[in-house]
């Protein structure tokens, strides 16, 4: 076996652990639509001839491509890479609620996240190097929150809604967390932990759900954000140095989930190369469809952080709902949508999107594990452009 790590747009890749195999690549994409004349020539994106032909004496592949200019100021945040958008087009759409249409403006989101930071500090308590756990399929408020606590030099932990209350409990333990942000039909599972909580939904059911518990041994700041006030004061500069937010993988095979600290320049850099391809084509904003969940790094940074920072739309959603994608591409005139290989499947099955207005998506991509030629030979056919 080998492990590998990719950096996309001019930087490096390589092996972890011996192997003469050329390691799998992290993304298989397709492009849709009418600008592919608009690409840039392949004189001046060279292709190797063959996938080892990068790869230098010291195990290191170099791609082809120009290289991707990363900020080099490392005391610079996620936070303030993110609101120069803010400065820079603040009417701009920002995030967006496929389910209820609710959006933020680049400069309305800024505000949410201050504010929210603001109360999680003078009202939870939230402090610099706190751990936060997130606990919570995808929401309008779930990006608000992460930024709050990036904002406020805290630590995000997140976890997937679909494990069991052991493994919530270990994952607590081991991030040693404060407090969790979820949302009342996740709350059973966490109700054991003793943890103050914030929901971010307005369910009215969560307030039985708490007081279930005998009297002292759980307590629950049932603290919304979208009800705080401004408060006094802005949060303190975060220091990059010290924000770690953890992300907690489960192995593909059974195991229990693993963390991984990163930073926000793990963030950071991510972003510069995911967005790469974007910028050396002159792209304007883009809109990106979220059903990939943000608890994982590709719902949160590859499209939800990175995108945004860039300045395109991020439309959420809680759930992965084959209509419910397609009306939300229609709706939102999404343009790009980042899928997992089941999703590309679904897809390559539908046959026919005909009731459906999908003339403004441009780009799919699949990522998090390998995809079948077949497949993407086949899916294509279901997205005919006229």
């Amino acid at each position: 076996m080998y492990r590998c790590w990719e950096r996309r747009g001019g930087t490096k890749r390589r092996h972890l652990q011996g192997s003469k195999a050329p390691p799998l690549h992290a993304r298989q994409r397709h492009s849709l639509g009418r600008n592919r004349t608009n690409r840039p020539s392949k004189r001046q994106w060279p292709r190797t001839a063959a996938p080892a032909a990068g790869y230098r004496a010291d195990g290191v592949y170099r791609s082809p491509r120009p290289a991707v200019r990363i900020e080099s100021d490392p005391g610079l945040s996620l936070n303030d890479l993110l609101f120069r958008r803010a400065d820079a087009c603040p009417s701009a759409l920002a995030l967006v609620d496929s389910a209820t249409g609710q959006s933020f403006t680049f400069a309305a989101f800024r505000s949410a996240v201050l504010t929210t930071a603001v109360a999680l500090s003078s009202r939870a308590g939230v402090r610099r190097n706190d751990v936060i756990l997130f606990f919570a399929h995808n929401c309008f408020l779930y990006p608000v929150c992460f930024f709050a606590v990036t904002a406020l030099g805290a630590v995000a932990t997140t976890a997937s809604p679909s494990i069991p209350p052991r493994e919530v409990a270990k994952q607590v333990t081991d991030s040693r967390a404060k407090l969790a942000i979820t949302v009342s039909e996740l709350l059973p599972k966490i109700v054991e932990l003793s943890l103050p909580t914030i929901l971010l939904d307005v369910d009215g059911g969560a307030a039985s759900a708490t007081t279930s518990k005998p009297q002292g041994r759980q307590r629950h700041a049932l603290l919304r954000p979208h009800f705080w006030g401004a408060g006094d004061g802005v949060p303190p500069p975060a220091d990059e140095a010290e924000i770690r937010p953890r992300c907690y993988t489960r192995p593909a095979r059974q195991g229990a989930s693993k963390g991984v600290i990163l930073t926000h320049r793990n963030f950071i850099s991510a972003a510069a190369m995911i967005t790469a391809d974007q910028d050396a084509l002159g792209e304007g904003p883009n809109v990106y469809l979220c059903f990939l969940p943000m608890f994982h790094i590709f719902g949160l940074s590859v499209i939800t952080f990175a995108q945004m920072q860039r300045g395109n739309s991020v439309v959420v959603m809680s759930r992965f709902d084959m209509d419910s994608v397609m009306a939300a591409v229609q709706r939102h005139r999404v343009t790009h949508l980042f899928c997992v290989p089941p999703v590309m499947i679904a897809l390559a099955k539908l046959g026919s999107v005909g009731k459906y207005d999908l003339s403004s998506l441009r780009f799919i991509g699949s990522g998090a594990a390998p995809l079948g030629k077949d497949v993407m030979e086949a899916w294509p056919r279901t997205f005919k452009k006229p």
